[in-house]
């Protein structure tokens, strides 16, 4: 059995499809395909661990998964590790072969495209611009060869199926990840998928609709280094958060841009973005909350209580108003 442990975000599902069509498994029952929401990064667990399987874990964080890792290599898993989130200490151990790099110009798709020596470029392309690494994707695309309207298309590809994978549940998504999976799996080109997938089309509709909603959103809260933006409590607004996101760190250039999005079971979801250059990095910051985590640029903290709200704002309004003043 090979395990394909990823996160259901762009970047994840563009770094597992890569690994599928450079080694396809012909039998059935050959691979189990184990993943969720965007922020639901602590699935090493859902892995049964048996003796000579194999493991793929791709964009989610290995010290979150530091437990169910170690377990799965002492039962005699071995475990390829791809990702570019905050790892601590990496395991040294002849069971794991580990692909990490925190860099912040690099994303999972990106590190699976220099293991595979480019195999299948235009889907880490695809899963570059979903991850928000704009410059590196268009820089990848003319290297490939793209005419400018490929790229593009390429982009909204993978703007939209990474807008997917926000949500609280699967129940909140358009498709889930590993249904998407399967409806990528037979396209080499992700041209042709988006030509030619019913779920795709699903995406792009529903992505277009709720970014107008999301559009019509101001802050709650705005210093210079700091903009805070409040969502309502939808399904709609849920999946935008992320999108939403990294647009506002476009138009905000130069602050650090928080989103919360209100939990249906109590407290808050949280999406930081913050400008490569300042001191203090996305994921630093959300750290400081038991539940935060991420990368330099991008991190968000998975569930805020409410009564934190205002101490979460204040030490956020704090810490990047400095940056601004400094």
């Amino acid at each position: 059995m090979h395990n394909y442990v990823f996160n259901g975000d762009a970047d994840g599902l563009c770094a597992l499809q890569q690994l599928r069509l450079a080694a396809p498994r012909a039998a059935a029952g050959q691979e189990a395909l184990i993943t969720g929401v965007k922020r639901d990064i602590a699935l090493l667990d859902r892995v049964a661990p048996a003796a000579g399987d194999a493991c793929t874990v791709l964009d989610v964080s290995l010290d979150v998964n530091r437990a169910a890792l170690a377990g799965l290599l002492d039962a005699g898993v071995s475990v390829r590790y791809f990702d570019h989130h905050f790892a601590g200490e990496i395991p040294v151990h002849p069971g794991l072969d580990a692909h990490i790099d925190l860099s912040p110009n690099v994303c999972t798709s990106l590190l699976v495209d220099r293991f595979l020596d480019g195999h299948c470029r235009r889907w880490a392309i695809v899963g570059a611009y979903g991850d928000s690494m704009t410059a590196e994707a268009d820089a990848l695309a003319r290297a490939a060869g793209l005419a400018p309207e490929a790229a593009a298309r390429l982009k909204a590809l993978g703007l939209a199926v990474n807008y997917n994978a926000y949500g609280e549940t699967i129940a909140d998504l358009h498709v889930a990840p590993v249904e998407l999976a399967a409806e990528m799996l037979p396209f080499s080109d992700p041209l042709e998928f988006a030509d030619a997938s019913a779920a795709c089309k699903r995406l792009a509709d529903g992505f277009k609709d709720d970014m107008e909603l999301a559009k019509r959103l101001t802050p709650v809260r705005q210093t210079p280094g700091a903009v805070v933006f409040m969502l309502p409590d939808a399904a709609w607004a849920r999946r935008a958060s992320g999108t939403l996101a990294n647009d506002k760190a476009k138009t905000h250039d130069g602050s650090a841009i928080a989103i919360v999005s209100p939990k249906t079971d109590g407290g808050y979801l949280v999406s930081v973005r913050v400008p490569r250059d300042f001191s203090v990095s996305a994921e630093a910051f959300c750290r400081r909350f038991p539940t935060g985590g991420g990368r330099k640029t991008a991190a968000g903290i998975n569930h805020l209580p409410s009564a934190e709200l205002e101490s979460f704002t204040a030490a956020f309004e704090q810490q990047f108003r400095a940056e601004t003043s400094a």
